[in-house]
């Protein structure tokens, strides 16, 4: 069962994808093209995946791997086939003798290789076509080692997709080097059992406006706020938020919050997340950047405005009698800028006032600990590599509801 109606409530069930040979693909020539600052020392960034995922097993969470699940549904080679046609076309491989091979391969592959390849890519030596064969873009372009792609990013699993109420949104994601992530989390929301129980599907991999999971926060029952920038557009918002009001009655508003197209702040959830019923972490550096928007039903069509400053939309959309507004880095604006770009801001909460952060982001933490949040911290000197934090690597599929009836 798929259930998420607030970023804080008990966190139940989660999926996460353990770092594996696909980091080991990267190289220097194309870190900017897979979106790396540096080559990863994936024997460390799996040590500390794995304590992090035992520490979520600890407080009760159910863990769930991608890898695992791909398997479940590629079992079915029809499926298989379709996720490989699919990857194929988005790829552009023109060449006849390319695609027919790629699909000769798969009909005679266990469903675990063909996870393999749609995880770590396929190299031109993993797959060598027959002499006269090749097209003259591939001759042209015969330095570049893959046919498909390695997917590095995709231990970062909040981004392909994202549970809303008990629907799920699935990614259209903005850059090429993470597209495909979209397309196996689709697969798996189609096909396996545990998106089978009445889940909805607000939007699908084939939506062309872009949206991406770290800009989607969960606050209340009845309200979701998204981020809009260099990831996420505004007619997917729009789109998102008409499906919403249409699905699921309970929810009333979704927040807007415009953030600047950078990648230092790629998604809403590098400098803002909840860590309490009443508490958010922000980093103090994007404040006076941010312009909030409230978008509501309206008559004929959704109804959007303009929305005060963030502190003030959160204490009247949440209904809070008190908020807090915790900056990470405390007071010194170089503190904060290093902290934010090791994520600092990036909590996943466990529970009410509860929260995993890395370990690294020391002044961060202490200002938590200040306020009364639990703080379970992991090491995170590779995984942090790839620009995101715990929330980053986390795809919440269930919380413990707020009341008994929901």
């Amino acid at each position: 069962m798929i259930r998420i109606f607030s970023e804080i409530d008990r966190l139940q069930s989660v999926v996460l994808h353990r770092p594996g040979r696909e980091l080991e693909r990267l190289s220097p020539k194309y870190l900017d093209e897979m979106l790396f600052e540096d080559v990863p020392f994936l024997e460390q960034m799996q040590d500390e995946h794995d304590r992090f995922a035992d520490l979520l097993r600890e407080h009760g969470v159910t863990v769930h791997y991608l890898e695992t699940l791909l398997h479940d549904v590629f079992t079915d080679l029809a499926v298989r086939r379709a996720v490989v046609e699919q990857t194929i076309e988005h790829w552009g491989q023109r060449s006849d003798a390319t695609r027919q091979a790629l699909l000769e391969r798969v009909a005679g592959q266990t469903a675990a290789e063909t996870v393999a390849w749609m995880i770590e890519g396929v190299r031109r030596d993993d797959l060598p076509l027959p002499p006269g064969t090749a097209r003259l873009a591939q001759l042209v372009y015969d330095d570049y080692p893959f046919l498909i792609d390695p997917v590095p990013n995709l231990y970062f699993m909040r981004d392909p997709a994202a549970v809303i109420g008990r629907g799920v949104a699935v990614a259209s994601m903005k850059t090429r080097a993470r597209q495909r992530e979209a397309i196996l989390l689709d697969a798996i929301t189609q096909h396996h059992p545990l998106f089978a129980e009445g889940a909805q599907l607000w939007r699908g991999v084939g939506d062309e406006s872009t949206i991406e999971g770290g800009d989607v926060l969960v606050l209340s029952r009845e309200v979701v706020a998204v981020g809009c920038g260099s990831r996420t557009a505004p007619a997917a918002i729009e789109e998102l938020a008409e499906r919403l009001f249409v699905g699921d009655e309970a929810i009333k508003t979704v927040l807007v919050v415009q953030l600047p197209f950078s990648r230092s702040y790629m998604h809403l959830d590098t400098v803002c997340t909840m860590v309490d019923r009443n508490t958010f972490l922000v980093y103090p550096g994007i404040l006076p950047h941010l312009r909030i928007f409230r978008i509501s039903r309206g008559a004929r069509r959704l109804k959007i405005e303009a929305a005060g400053s963030l502190s003030e939309t959160l204490q009247r959309e949440l209904h809070l009698e008190e908020l807090c507004v915790l900056e990470s880095g405390g007071d010194d604006a170089i503190t904060a800028a290093r902290e934010q770009w090791n994520d600092g801001t990036n909590t996943l909460a466990l529970a009410p006032g509860v929260v995993v952060t890395y370990r690294r982001n020391r002044v961060s933490n202490a200002i938590l600990r200040d306020h009364g949040v639990t703080v379970l911290e992991i090491a995170a000197s590779e995984l942090v590599r790839g620009r995101g934090g715990p929330r980053c690597m986390t795809m919440p599929l269930a919380r413990a509801a707020v009341a008994s009836g929901d």
